[in-house]
């Protein structure tokens, strides 16, 4: 039977392109700018075209001519286009040369005559003057034969099956004619941290991974109702996608984090669900949800790790690998082996509990039934999530993106960011 196929534009290492693919979609090309992130979704998606490149240098043919999807249809585009929402004087929003990445990827659902789309973004721009962006956009869609959902919705993880709290404002429209989607209902059950991390080691007992992200282990703990299908482990484990060929007998993306023994008596005094009052780091609740991971900032705004919580449990900041638990990826599913890289990733990407329920909405809006599977899915090559910047531009063949590491110039401008945009 076919499956029905999705395009994922700022793809990251593939969040949404594996909560999509869970719901039933073939995820058949994706495009990210950023090389390492593109190894990455490569390494988890070894049959997924990638195109590692800006969404505005990239064309519908070129999509369809690389991934092999050819003249069949597209069911779904979908991504997250980072945006700033402003207005200037006199001018459309979308308008605005700081948006043109939400152009293209309004440019690109309409050149690949998509069924229907998914625009993914921060909470922000449902509040104050970034509302008139977002109607300019629906607008947009409309004038080009699309039906949106303009009951748009910000949506909590959370009540998705993630333990933890993000909010994201997910908006979905389809072609004239179509059945309009409606949001996923809210689940009843909150999971929690413990039931992400409870039958995870700590990976402070292996000195190993004072060197690398990855070594043998086979002792884990009986998982939580949450924690069993992220180990792959009961019937619907996979869901409605494709089963990956792993070995469950390993720990990975678990490197340990240096802390000094002052630092870690200011972790163990602070209470769960609490700020460190040092560090500014949040001490996860065992029985509550994890704040909203971050992914700190890129090589070109000075190259700072992302803001880790400390673990409820031990004192430490939680390793990549937990921050995935809490995310909703799988254990099969690598992230790159640095915490920098790691953690950047999770931070980025949509959980994909989350895209899972809205891609379901979406398959029900299409009228397709989804198909499970039978043949599993080799991994990619490991080399790929080793690769620093340089090693994964010349892999793509891309110029290595700006490495500028100006610390103080990078944070006046995460300031002047978090001035203007409400996220």
């Amino acid at each position: 039977m076919t499956r029905p196929i999705a395009v994922d534009l700022f793809s990251g290492a593939g969040g949404m392109s594996l909560g999509f693919e869970q719901a039933g979609f073939d995820v058949m090309a994706a495009v990210e700018i950023d090389p390492v992130h593109a190894a990455t979704h490569k390494f988890n998606f070894p049959d997924c075209a990638v195109l590692t490149k800006s969404v505005t240098a990239v064309t519908a043919g070129e999509i369809r001519e690389v991934s092999g999807i050819g003249g069949r249809p597209v069911d779904v585009v979908f991504g997250g286009a980072p945006c700033q929402g402003f207005s200037l004087i006199g001018q459309r929003a979308l308008d605005d040369p700081r948006n043109s990445l939400v152009k293209d990827f309004l440019r690109l659902v309409v050149e690949l005559d998509a069924a229907s789309f998914v625009f993914e973004n921060v909470k922000g721009l449902t509040v104050g003057r970034h509302r008139k962006f977002l109607f300019e956009l629906i607008e947009e869609f409309e004038g080009y034969g699309y039906d949106v959902q303009r009951d748009w919705r910000v949506l909590n993880a959370a009540d998705y099956g993630v333990p933890q709290d993000r909010q994201r404002l997910i908006l979905m429209g389809v072609k004239r004619g179509v059945k309009l989607p409606v949001y996923p209902p809210a689940l009843s059950v909150r999971p929690t941290c413990a039931d992400a991390l409870a039958d995870l080691p700590d990976a402070e007992q292996f000195e190993i991974l004072n060197h690398t992200d990855t070594m043998p282990y086979s002792n884990f703990r009986q998982p939580s109702q949450y924690a069993a299908p992220l180990r792959a482990l009961g019937n619907d484990a996979w869901m409605y996608g494709y089963p990956r060929k792993w070995n469950c007998k390993n720990l990975t993306s678990s490197a340990r984090t240096v802390h000094t023994e002052i630092t870690r008596r200011r972790f163990a005094a602070t209470d769960e669900g609490r700020i460190e009052p040092i560090s500014r780091l949040f001490k996860l609740p065992a029985d509550g949800v994890c704040n909203t991971l971050r992914a700190g900032t890129d090589a070109a705004r000075g190259a700072f790790t992302s803001p880790r919580p400390i673990h409820y449990q031990y004192n430490r900041c939680i390793t990549v690998r937990e921050m995935a638990r809490l995310h909703g990826f799988p254990d099969w599913f690598r992230l790159h082996s640095t915490k920098w890289h790691g953690a950047r990733q999770v931070g980025n990407s949509v959980p994909p509990p989350l895209a899972r329920a809205v891609a379901g909405q979406i398959i029900e809006a299409l009228g397709i039934s989804p198909s499970r599977p039978t043949e599993a899915v080799s991994l990619g090559d490991e080399a790929l999530l080793y690769m620093d910047m340089s090693k994964a531009s010349a892999y793509w063949h891309v110029e290595k993106p700006n490495s500028k590491r100006d610390r103080k110039s990078g944070a006046k401008k995460r300031k002047q960011h978090e001035i203007e945009w409400v996220a």
